[in-house]
């Protein structure tokens, strides 16, 4: 058991041991205590360093069983009307070297404002003199509500945002369904160190899509996108295209019903392109035992270490009960069950590099989820981008040269980063020719013999940064030597 505990919520933990235990066999560990707790996540290379985001703008460390500040965003979160607030973190995955991590909050410039940053730590905290925005500022001052909040790198190595539509009863309406607002949607950037990015709409339709995570094992994106006064979604998008210009529907769709915008012309004119859910449930009029609440909890595909009968299953929660529930991806409605454990004021779920899972109350405890088996921690490796393209030019200086007399072939590879001293072999069909190797300019020279009219090309090996590559073909005739 981790040795951070403060003083734990006595009622909700007399809540959990009252509970019968359910048949599966999922009990909580306490963590801890904390204040207003809102998410937590851990260092990429080592699951026994947690961080806790509250809400009001603190994040703490767990490691060694010692609790410590780690960063302090209070003086530019704006908290806590309505929903807004610092909504979740994202380490980046070479945290261990670089130390930048990513925060969600609303700020206090135009009170509401979404903000997506960039943080570094030193050591063991991270000043708030490291803050800078990664992407633009997102207007969001009409409403305190349905700001979204999830941050999630991707399996290809992109940082996800969820944006919520604007708030207000029927207010954000618009924004889900507008390609050209950020708002009500999933976003998706490659961050750039000290600068700001661009994000690209990368799936709409969603109303507040507040928790978002990638199954680790297959790399699909599951979201819980919360309904408005009649269901619940879960929303999957496959790795292969990971959800890419995918229309979820509100608010022309409420879960597979008529949204409140449904008569909209954009509605009428996009009727059947909607992606439907995976899974929904009701608010009200749920057969005993079925799903049902008024505000969706999305979780996380369970692949960590000891889940026994969990393994592969979604668990997600809904504010309103504070039951965990958890069916198959490959049959969601008739998989679904309750899985004996009621967590009051439910607010997000956690994930660590090990893959175990936690639950946040917002009323202050952290539990870990423990399944019916044990099991030890095994990481998944570093993440490591994929390399890059890269692309090498060839041109002779002369196209003809006197015969048994050298050519001049010059090469150059782009992008040039990281490649200087690269070897570059110069080919004659299948023949080898020579290898030089690459300048500051990431140029080389070669200079072959031309004895009959001959085709060359170039080639530049792969390394941890640049896939290889070949050039295209030049071709160099001789000519008759003048007298």
């Amino acid at each position: 058991m981790l040795g951070v505990l403060s003083k734990l919520a006595t009622g909700v933990l007399l809540a959990l041991l009252a509970l019968p235990a359910a048949a599966q066999a999922l009990t909580v560990q306490p963590v801890g205590n904390f204040e207003e707790p809102i998410y937590l996540a851990s260092d990429p290379g080592n699951a026994e360093r947690l961080f806790v985001v509250e809400r009001k703008g603190t994040i703490l460390q767990i490691e060694d069983e010692t609790l410590k500040p780690f960063a302090d965003l209070r003086s530019v979160v704006s908290c806590c009307e309505g929903e807004r607030g610092l909504l979740s973190m994202a380490p980046a995955p070479d945290f261990d070297l670089s130390g930048r991590f990513y925060v969600d909050y609303t700020g206090r410039k135009e009170p509401g404002e979404i903000h997506v940053a960039e943080m570094v730590a030193s050591g063991d905290t991270a000043p708030l003199s490291s803050l800078h925005d990664a992407i633009a500022p997102i207007p969001h001052s009409e409403h305190n509500n349905h700001n979204g909040g999830q941050l999630q790198f991707g399996p290809e190595g992109n940082l996800f945002v969820s944006t919520g539509d604007g708030g207000g009863e029927n207010d954000g309406l618009e924004n889900a369904q507008d390609q050209t607002s950020l708002l009500g949607k999933i976003l998706r950037f490659a961050p750039s160190p000290g600068a700001l990015a661009t994000p690209t709409v990368w799936s709409l339709g969603l109303r507040n899509p507040f928790r978002f995570s990638f199954d680790r094992l297959t790399g699909d994106l599951w979201v819980g996108d919360v309904g408005e006064g009649a269901r619940e979604e879960v929303d999957r998008a496959a790795a292969a295209g990971l959800g890419q210009g995918a229309n979820y529907g509100w608010s022309c769709m409420e879960g597979q019903l008529a949204g409140p915008a449904s008569s909209a012309p954009e509605c009428l004119a996009n009727a059947g392109k909607f992606v439907p859910p995976v899974f929904e449930y009701p608010h009200t009029g749920a057969a005993p035992g079925a799903a049902h609440g008024c505000a969706i909890i999305g979780g996380y595909v369970a692949r960590g270490p000891g889940m026994g009968d969990l393994e592969g299953r979604y668990l997600y929660g809904d504010h309103c009960t504070g039951e965990i529930r958890s069916f198959l991806p490959s049959s969601p409605f008739v998989t679904d069950r309750y899985e004996g454990i009621q967590i009051g004021e439910l607010d997000s779920f956690g994930q660590d590099s090990c893959g175990r899972l936690y639950a946040i109350s917002g009323s202050g405890p952290i539990y870990r989820l423990l399944g019916s088996e044990s099991g030890s921690c095994n990481p998944s490796p570093q993440y490591q981008p994929a390399p890059a393209a890269s692309y090498i030019a060839i041109r002779a200086v002369s196209r003809k040269v006197t015969r048994h007399r050298r050519g001049l072939i010059n090469a150059w590879v782009t992008p040039c980063k990281g490649r200087r001293g690269d070897p570059v072999t110069l080919w004659r069909g299948r023949s080898k020719l020579g290898t030089r190797y690459l300048d500051r300019a990431c140029s080389v020279r070669f200079r072959p013999r031309i004895d009959r009219r001959t085709g060359f090309r170039a080639t530049v090996r792969g390394n941890d940064e640049y896939l290889p590559a070949i050039s295209r073909k030049v071709t160099i005739r001789p000519v008759r030597r003048r007298r």
